[in-house]
């Protein structure tokens, strides 16, 4: 009966659930990481200096910001320069519509693209062959938007290849490059031969990844290739494109500064004009700093409001999304 006693709180501790794991110290962590950190801060030094440091310079859209004055001396003018957002002023309202259209063509047209090359490429059964085709596909993005715009007017400009055969034949010639009524699908154009074969990479990384024992088996039970593509391979993809999703959604307002300001001259502000060249035409060049940082500042805020909805609804669907809950 004593031998009983003794060992039964040895077989209650042994039987007992673990506890919590207690957490080492920080100065713990940080000895015993350090090699670790050490890597890591010179790309923290260079996200804190170009990334979050110059955040603070938004306080600019609550001044009326001279730059001779500097932030320091410039007069606080509260919420005056938001009112730009509420004030129905034609040139925000054309920038605001240009860019919500474009953003939608990219959302419906440029977004899907990568994964439908991908499961194409996916579907080459030749190795050799894929990554021919992905070295071709890859090489525009490496390009600057310079170039880029530049090779679209040497083929579609007003002397470009192609009017230039048709003029040599006796054909009608082609007014693309300054027609604004086709400048939207110019600049889609433009997007999915430059980004398209880039952004596959990921895709390709995760269908990559997908257990070939799924196809072996649906294929056992007569699914088709096209069955496969429904059942295992888009349902394994699944995660990553809305991850993908969420992230645009983040700068869904941001359509290419760069790209369109090297046009715009070509088109004219009313067909071109989106948030981005606002913001410069506005600010840089026009001297409204404070209008100009409070309408990126409310971009900023939009597309911050969007990942963190998108991603609420994407854990009501059982979906990681960007972050966990």
């Amino acid at each position: 009966m004593a031998v009983i006693e003794d060992t039964a709180p040895e077989t209650r501790r042994a039987s007992a659930p673990p506890g919590p794991r207690r957490q080492a110290p920080l100065l713990v962590r940080i000895l015993r990481d350090r090699t670790v950190l050490l890597f890591a801060l010179p790309g923290m030094l260079v996200l804190i200096a170009f990334q979050y440091y110059p955040l603070l310079g938004n306080v600019i859209a609550f001044q009326d910001f001279q730059p001779y004055l500097g932030i320091d001396e410039s007069l606080w003018s509260g919420f005056r320069n938001f009112s730009i957002l509420i004030s129905n002023d034609p040139a925000f309202l054309n920038a605001l519509r240009n860019t919500l259209i474009l953003t939608l063509i990219q959302a419906v047209l440029v977004f899907p693209l990568p994964i439908v090359l991908a499961l194409i490429l996916n579907s080459l059964m030749s190795n050799r062959m894929r990554q021919i085709v992905q070295s071709i596909l890859y090489l525009p993005h490496f390009l600057s938007w310079v170039i880029v715009v530049a090779v679209f007017q040497q083929m579609l400009g007003g002397s470009g290849l192609v009017n230039s055969f048709l003029r040599s034949h006796g054909m009608a010639t082609l007014d693309i490059i300054g027609n604004a009524e086709l400048f939207r699908a110019l600049l889609t154009s433009q997007v999915i031969w430059k980004d398209t074969g880039w952004a596959t990479i990921l895709f390709l990384a995760v269908l990559a990844g997908i257990d070939k024992a799924l196809y072996e088996a649906a294929s056992v039970d007569g699914a088709s290739r096209f069955r496969q593509m429904l059942h295992v391979t888009l349902p394994g993809m699944r995660p990553i494109i809305i991850l993908l999703f969420i992230l645009q959604l983040g700068s869904s307002l941001t359509v290419g500064f760069e790209q369109i300001i090297l046009q715009q001259a070509a088109v004219g502000v009313d067909a071109s004009e989106v948030l981005d060249t606002y913001v410069y035409n506005e600010g840089i060049a026009g001297g409204q700093w404070g209008t100009a940082a409070a309408v990126g500042l409310a971009k900023s805020v939009v597309g911050l409001i969007l990942v963190l909805t998108a991603n609420k609804i994407a854990h009501a669907f059982g979906e990681q999304g960007v972050y966990k809950a």
